[in-house]
């Protein structure tokens, strides 16, 4: 028989399930916690209601006990090495781990995971808000962790319902994309004139070929093609743990893709082989690439320190006075240059590796709305006031 317990200032109920093996009963058992004042008769009425769901729930084998295992517990030893470390990126494993130590456990880690509410998330990230001492991005990743975390633990019955429904997406706040026009354009290839072959052809491949970071730095001599003067993006390099290189596929599956380069550019790329093969016999036994081929290596044959591009890279501009901007804006700056030459959006999409059309369209609609301003403009000569008369 269902039956109800006052314990303390809570009440347990109680649901017969059967028998085991043994002959003995088997019973599941639920804690209600009344936060209201209710009259005795509302309070029984209540009580009663939540007896019947409990055993409609245990009846119909949808009931989920409550697991003891707190937040941290669940992430590191079941999270981790059964979900997110296979389906992630190593870079994306990486931030997650990070925002997990820094910011979650030390405010959910103790709690068991069924007693986590929708409202203590969203005090969690209502306080973050608040300090202002993290970005709109950063406050966003973290909901992005909880949320995936959350998911895996209800997918796999181990809470009964998941406190992440409800809990609205965070805003980011958008934010300003930066490039170069032509003329600033101009200004950089000047610049990079005075700079080693080898970082001169990075940047260029960056701002030219709207290559990531991670795709030149994992870029190798079999992924360039001289005779069609194209470039295979095929792998990326996004992190790099205890000194090791974590090579990965592209972004996504389009991020695979071949393009076409400059003739000139592939010329100086070309000769630039001739001098980095001729560096691989100078350096002899202190080669470190093995039979690996990475185009921009660190002297010894291993790919760059995965951030060292970026580094480099603002060192550049600032020797030169060069305007503001971030490495991954030579991407954009790829974007907009070709768009403004009146470059077939798809195309750029298709340049860039972008799954969809639209994404391509949304980050540059600015250059595309300035262009049909300019198309218009051309229109302003058959203004009648300014047509002859016949």
């Amino acid at each position: 028989m269902p039956s109800i317990e006052k314990r303390g200032e809570a009440y347990r109920l109680v649901v017969e399930a059967g028998y085991d093996a043994k002959g003995k009963r088997i019973k599941r058992y639920k804690t209600i916690r009344i936060d209201q004042k209710l009259t005795p008769k509302k309070l029984k009425e209540h009580l009663q209601k939540e007896l019947l769901a409990f055993q409609s729930e245990v009846e119909n084998g949808t009931y989920i006990a409550p697991t003891h295992m707190t937040f941290e517990t669940f992430a590191v030893n079941e999270w981790l090495p059964k979900y997110a470390e296979k389906k992630f990126s190593p870079l994306t494993l990486h931030n997650y781990k990070d925002h997990l130590e820094r910011s979650i456990y030390p405010a959910f880690g103790h709690k068991l995971l069924h007693e986590i509410k929708p409202m203590h998330i969203v005090s969690f990230l209502s306080e973050l808000e608040k300090q202002g001492t993290l970005s709109s991005g950063t406050i966003l990743y973290l909901y992005k962790v909880l949320k995936s975390v959350f998911n895996k633990a209800f997918d796999w019955r181990l809470i009964p319902n998941n406190p992440m429904i409800g809990v609205d997406r965070p805003k980011e706040a958008k934010k300003k994309m930066r490039f170069y026009d032509e003329a600033d354009a101009q200004a950089v290839i000047a610049a990079l004139e005075h700079e080693p072959t080898k970082w001169r052809l990075y940047f260029l491949g960056a701002m030219l070929g709207g290559f990531r970071r991670g795709e030149l730095v994992a870029l190798e001599w079999p992924e360039v093609d001289f005779e069609s003067n194209t470039i295979r993006v095929i792998k990326s390099i996004s992190l790099t743990t205890k000194g090791e290189a974590q090579e990965k596929r592209p972004k996504t599956e389009t991020s695979e893709r071949e393009v076409d380069m400059p003739e000139w550019y592939m010329q100086e790329l070309k000769a630039y082989r001739q001098q980095w093969e001729a560096e691989r016999d100078l350096t002899g036994s202190e080669w470190k690439g093995g039979d690996r081929q990475y185009v921009f290596h660190n002297g010894y044959g291993k790919p760059y320190y995965y951030n060292t591009p970026s580094m480099v890279w603002r060192r550049f501009i600032q020797r030169h006075s060069l305007p503001e901007a971030r490495l991954h804006d030579l991407r954009h700056t790829a974007a907009t240059l070709l768009i403004e030459s009146e470059t077939d959006l798809k195309i750029v999409q298709e340049r860039l590796g972008h799954t969809k059309y639209s994404t391509t369209a949304d980050l540059y609609a600015h250059v595309t709305k300035k262009m049909k301003k300019t198309v218009a403009d051309r229109l302003d000569k058959f203004r009648p006031q300014t047509v002859p008369n016949v």
